[in-house]
């Protein structure tokens, strides 16, 4: 098979993937139909506002969903469902297939323990010998700009920043060589300086070694930088995906637009931003129609009792009656 055949293969494939609470505990699905693809080497976003679902959706790729939770739909990782893998199958997979980046570091290692024994576990777990185990790590923590690398090995997770963390954790992330990187919201609990550092760590990686990667954030303007294209998410739904330009030079979708203009920019003659009114459609809400109609200024009487479907507008979906009308912009 071709490099170029290999680059366009899906490492991940989502397709109509519903999630909902047992025993009536949500009035609605946490997500509703999700569909979505990453290819090996590309930059996937998946954008939208807290409770919005991006966290379980981007979860459920490695199989770790609410207790009780009902699903349907497939997540497809290298052509298999993870929702039908039993618990070896998943170990299997999240130690060869797929890797997560959480958004706080601290949340993702054991205070107690050497950052040395973090990193060669899952090395030493695959059969890995000790001293070839920390050689590996002392490389990854090397190629994710960790000052000392041996000496780091050393140190305990309270010795590290934030950000010097962060990188520990991405490094332990690529000690399988995952297929897929999800990286959910990774750079929330850090500095502008340091996530900037971070993004660049993760992009130059991803490059060098052709990795998928599922990109989740509320930040648009972290999506555009380095998403190739992007899913706008709205309580539990898809409600536009298309390549990142167009996404933002020409949105279809009114929520779209409304993240657009409520994100702040540096230009001198930029508009200030402009929130997105109303507040977001929580479990407990499952209204008629576009869940996103209370909050739209473009809303028309068949939104509130008529939901819409994603549909092709242009080059990509948006799930809007009104999205070929242009009102979006």
């Amino acid at each position: 098979m071709s490099t170029m055949s290999k680059q366009h293969m899906p490492v991940l494939e989502v397709d109509g993937l519903g999630v909902r609470l047992p025993g009536g505990q949500a009035a609605r699905p946490i997500l509703d139909g999700v569909t979505l693809r990453v290819a090996a080497g590309e930059t996937v976003g998946l954008v939208g506002e807290s409770g919005s679902g991006k966290s379980v959706a981007c979860r459920s790729v490695l199989g770790l969903l609410p207790a009780g939770a009902r699903t349907s739909g497939e997540v497809r990782v290298g052509g298999r469902d993870v929702l039908a893998m039993d618990r070896a199958e998943l170990t299997r997979m999240r130690a060869r297939q797929v890797a997560m980046i959480y958004q706080d570091p601290r949340a993702s290692v054991n205070p107690l323990r050497r950052v040395g024994d973090f990193l060669t576990e899952g090395l030493r777990g695959a059969g890995t010998p000790a001293a070839a185990a920390l050689a590996r790590a002392e490389e990854l923590l090397d190629a994710v700009g960790v000052r000392d690398p041996r000496g780091a090995l050393r140190r305990y997770p309270h010795q590290f920043s934030g950000g010097m963390l962060q990188r520990v954790v991405i490094a332990a992330a690529l000690a399988g060589e995952p297929e897929l990187l999800v990286a959910d919201e990774p750079t929330t609990a850090l500095d502008v300086t340091t996530q900037a550092e971070i993004i660049a760590i993760l992009t130059r990686l991803q490059a060098e070694r052709g990795t998928g990667m599922l990109f989740v954030t509320h930040d648009l303007e972290l999506a555009s930088a380095i998403c190739d294209r992007v899913y706008v998410m709205y309580a539990g739904r898809i409600v536009e995906t298309r390549g990142t330009d167009e996404l933002f030079d020409r949105p279809r979708h009114p929520y779209t637009a409304g993240l657009l203009a409520c994100t702040p920019r540096i230009e001198a003659d930029a508009p200030a931003p402009r929130p997105v009114p109303g507040r977001p459609v929580s479990l407990a809400e499952a209204p008629p129609g576009c869940a996103f109609a209370a909050r739209c200024a473009h809303a028309q009487p068949r939104c509130a009792v008529e939901s819409p479907v994603l549909a092709r507008h242009g080059d990509g979906l948006a799930a809007c009656h009104r999205a070929d009308e242009g009102i979006a912009l």
